[in-house]
Order: structure tokens, then C-alpha cells, then sequence
């Protein structure tokens, strides 16, 4: 049997015309005053609250605002805001327009932000005065007063379109640490429906809260559109919240759906936490979730997490969920409507129960229109009509997926392809390794081993002792012959992992390890 998912009922094509934000929005005339966002405070007083109507007039107010300065249907917009209802107003004001906002991280540098800039050709940049700006001089900006202003404007009616032309632009690093501006088209937030119950579990009813920041794909989708999507309220802790202020926000706001990266939920569990009487079950997507994480969250709140893998050119395709949770060691399960192959290196599907190259479809409502100025680099990620994701996967014989590792930090012990995944989760078992990454490095010209770079919870621990406790949960190949101590692990603006930074920094011994 063949590793091949096929949709037993796919999902019907979006309607033409269709524009994303108006759909985003739709519940503004049945809701009316329901709360849509809550932006909370560690200090109640310091909240602000949105509901559907205020959210639906400002949007539209601000696409009138945005074209009565002479922008046309199709010009883009870059967007460098911080985690504010601004983020949104502008990137669905944007949108309900037909223009292409292009949300970024208001962590870059200006360097960064100006290769970002040079690189997508905005008309405009909406921009907060404290954020890094590209330079850019011949290029309009507005700051964030000027942007309230817009709202004001006589609202314009949602700009209407094949549901396949350009919504958005993000950014993403790939597989190959170079970064591409990843072009969406208005369809993209039609096929999230695929998640309402693939991986959600939610309604109306619910009260969804997210601890990323907005110009996150996953915060951006998860945090917000989705949730209004279905006429729920989305709750975001305000900018600066501490992990243990974080559960006291969920206990207070009554939230009864969080989601975050696994790093969160990490750090809320060293500290005490209030009762959470609300909460249902929690998300968690950006990078692999460890178990002892996943077991250690269900413990103390009595409440499942339900991880999601996706990527930026597709977002999230394979959940577990209420309804069906993941086996152990599992990503979960293909979401109903996808169509996916775990591949081989000639494009060819493998057995079941063999590791392999997982892709989807090239017919994916959700997938990407393409790497903006980028067509070699967008065909290069297809073996045939299959979108090759860079990472690897085993289907296993009851439909799960297993999560190997990205096809770049998969690991060779004496022939034996190994997964950083599965090494770490061993080693994070420790009591005295908060956390683990693991990568393949050369000692020598002609020799590598397995090395475990791991941040120790006080000090470092015996090397030995960490080699047994590896050897009583590993075979004895997948071992690492090497225990590094290191202050921190290196993470993206997204915080997934970056074992290549360690594998560079430690060939160039260069690496800041923690004396004993």
C-alpha cells in the first residue's frame, strides 16, 4: 500500500466573486456588538475591546481611506506594526480594498526590512514610528495616527474578484535560509475551513486566545481570521505579558481555546497556574511539540493539546483534534479535503511505513500562487503535481503521520538515517536538560557524529550521565556521542528551531558553550 492521502469529499471551490476580508468579517451583520477581539492587559483596566460592527466599519473605512489617497486594486502595502488592533485594521482594510498587504516582523533589522522592501516593491508602507523601517525614501508612509484617520473614511464596498488573484505576501526562509516572499491568493482563507474541525474543535461560541504576534501567519489565522470566521472572539495578550501572567490572562478572560508555539507552553508550566475552569483544549503549531510537553500540559490543567503542522506556503494540513486526537509520536492525521504523498526522491509515492518526502498537492486550495519574482524557485519545489515541503514523514498504517525531521537536519549514524526529533524528545526526559537540539557535525575531514547542543535547567550535567540516560531510551546508533552545554538555542523570528546554526557555529567552533 502506497503513501497517498486522496479527499474522499474535496472541498468545493470558493465562490467567484470573493473577497477574503469580507469574508473574515461576514458575522458583522448577525453579531453586531458580540466582542470580536480583546486586546488584554495584565491590568483589566487596560484592555480594549472590538466588537464585529467596530471591526467591519474601520476595515472598510480604512480600504475607502486607503484608495481615496490614490492607491488602485492590486498596489501593495507593507505593513511594519507592532501587536496592536492596528496590525489587523490595516492588513483586512488592505484586503477588503484589493490590495496585497504584506505583513513582517517587527523584529528586522533595517537591513533586513530594506532587502524585504527592494524585494516586493510596495506602493505604500503603514508603519509604527518605534519599528524598523526599510530605507526607502521614494516610497509613501503613513504612521499610526495617520492610519486611524483613514478609518474614518466613507467606507468602501469589498473590492470583488476571482477568488485566485493575489490577497497577501509573507516571508519565509524555506527550506534553504533565503528568504522568499510567499504570494497568496484570496482563496487561501476559504480552504481553512479544513481546519474548523480538523484541528480546532471550535464555534461561535468559543472564546479563542493566542500568545504569537500578529504579523505570525499563525496568529494571523489562528489568532484572528479564523476565529471571526465562525463569529468567536479572539483574545490577545497585550505586548510584554510574562508566561506566568499568560494563565492568570486565560483564567480571567475565560478563554476556552489557547494556542501558541511549544516554547509557551513551556514556560507557563515552571510556573504555578490559577484554575482554568474555561479552557477546553489547547493548539500548538511552529514547531515540533515534545511529548513530555504535551503530557506535562494534559497533567496540570487536565486539558489535551492538539498539535498542527503547516508551513507558510500552505499553512497547517495535518492536526489532530477533539474529535480525533493524535496517536503518541504523531503529527496527527491529514485534514479532511487534503490531498497528500509522502514521495520518494524521484517523486515516486513509498510504502506505507517508510519514510519519505512529505508533499501536497499542486490542486490544495490553501497552497500558494508562488515565490513572488522567484518561478525557478517555486518549480523547483514540485516533483510533478506535488508541492515538496522539504520535510520528511513515515503515514503510518492507522492514517497518522510521524514527523521525522526537515529534510536538511535528518542526522546519518553509520548509514542509519536518524531524526533530531526523536533524540531530543529522549534527552529533554532528563531532569536536568530543560532543552535539547540535536544535529550531525564533522570532527573531521571524513568523520561526523551525532552532537547534542541542549540549555541546562542549572547547571551543566555530567556527560556521562547524559550519555546512559540516552543509551537506556535509544538505540545505541541514534546516540550522541557529544553533550554540549549552551546558554540558549537558536530560534527564527517564528521560533522554530535553527539546528543548522548550531551544526555552523560549532564546526566553526565558534560555538558559546557553558563552562562548568
Amino acid at each position: 500500500m502506497l503513501s497517498v492521502i486522496a479527499p474522499t469529499a474535496p472541498l468545493p471551490r470558493a465562490p467567484n466573486p470573493f473577497n477574503m476580508a469580507q469574508y473574515v468579517l461576514r458575522h458583522a451583520d448577525d453579531m453586531g456588538e458580540k466582542t470580536a477581539l480583546s486586546l488584554l492587559a495584565p491590568d483589566p483596566a487596560g484592555d480594549q475591546h472590538w466588537s464585529f460592527l467596530d471591526l467591519e466599519r474601520a476595515v472598510r473605512g480604512l480600504a475607502g481611506g486607503l484608495l481615496a489617497r490614490g492607491l488602485v486594486p492590486g498596489d501593495r502595502v507593507l505593513l511594519r506594526l507592532g501587536n496592536s488592533v492596528d496590525f489587523p485594521l490595516a492588513f483586512l482594510g488592505a484586503i477588503a480594498a484589493g490590495l496585497v498587504p504584506i505583513p513582517t516582523s517587527a523584529q528586522l533589522t533595517t537591513s533586513e526590512i530594506t532587502a524585504m522592501c527592494d524585494l516586493v516593491s510596495p506602493a505604500l508602507i503603514i508603519a509604527d514610528a518605534a519599528i524598523a523601517q526599510p530605507h526607502a525614501p521614494t516610497i509613501p508612509t503613513i504612521n499610526t495616527d495617520q492610519l486611524h484617520q483613514l478609518s474614518d473614511h466613507a467606507p468602501a464596498p469589498f473590492h470583488q474578484g476571482d477568488p485566485e488573484r493575489p490577497a497577501y505576501i509573507v516571508f519565509t526562509s524555506g527550506t534553504t535560509g533565503r528568504t522568499r516572499a510567499v504570494l497568496h491568493a484570496h482563496r487561501a482563507i476559504w480552504a481553512r475551513q479544513m481546519m474548523w474541525d480538523g484541528w480546532y474543535g471550535f464555534g461561535a461560541e468559543d472564546r479563542m486566545m493566542h500568545a504569537g504576534a500578529f504579523n505570525w501567519t499563525y496568529t494571523l489565522g489562528t489568532g484572528l481570521m479564523d476565529p471571526w470566521s465562525v463569529g468567536a472572539s479572539a483574545m490577545i495578550p497585550a505586548p510584554g505579558t510574562s508566561p506566568d501572567q499568560l494563565a492568570q490572562l486565560i483564567a480571567r478572560s475565560e478563554t476556552s481555546i489557547f494556542a501558541a508555539a511549544p516554547g509557551v507552553y513551556r514556560q507557563i508550566l515552571k510556573h504555578d497556574l490559577p484554575p482554568l475552569p474555561a479552557l477546553r483544549h489547547g493548539l500548538s503549531a511552529g514547531e515540533k511539540l515534545p511529548e513530555t510537553t504535551r503530557r506535562s500540559w494534559l497533567q496540570r490543567t487536565n486539558t489535551p493539546l492538539h498539535e498542527a503542522y503547516g508551513m507558510s506556503e500552505c499553512s497547517t494540513f495535518i492536526s489532530g483534534s477533539p474529535a480525533s486526537p493524535a496517536p503518541e509520536n504523531t503529527l496527527g492525521f491529514a485534514q479532511s479535503g487534503r490531498h497528500l504523498a509522502v514521495l520518494d526522491q524521484d517523486g515516486r509515492p513509498v510504502p506505507v511505513g517508510t519514510p519519505g518526502q512529505l508533499a501536497i498537492h499542486q490542486d490544495d486550495p490553501g497552497l500558494m500562487l508562488g515565490y513572488l519574482g522567484a518561478e525557478t524557485a517555486t518549480n523547483d519545489r514540485f516533483l510533478g503535481p506535488w508541492f515538496v515541503t522539504g520535510d520528511t514523514v513515515t503515514l503510518c498504517k492507522d492514517a497518522a503521520l510521524r514527523f521525522e525531521g526537515r529534510r536538511d537536519d535528518m542526522m546519518n549514524a553509520g548509514g542509519f538515517r536518524v531524526s533530531p526529533i526523536e533524540v531530543e524528545a529522549a534527552l529533554s526526559t532528563h531532569p536536568g536538560v530543560h532543552e535539547a537540539a540535536c544535529a550531525e557535525v564533522q570532527i573531521k575531514e571524513d568523520a561526523s557524529i551525532i552532537a547534542c547542543f541542549y540549555t541546562p535547567e542549572t547547571d551543566p550535567v555530567a556527560e556521562e550521565d547524559l550519555s546512559a540516560h540516552a543509551h537506556a531510551h535509544l538505540a545505541h546508533y541514534k546516540c550522541p556521542r557529544l553533550y554540549l552545554p549552551v546558554e540558549s538555542l537558536p530560534r527564527g523570528a517564528n521560533n522554530k528551531l535553527l539546528r543548522a546554526q548550531l551544526k555552523d557555529a560549532f564546526e566553526a567552533r565558534k560555538l558559546n558553550t557553558i563552562t562548568p
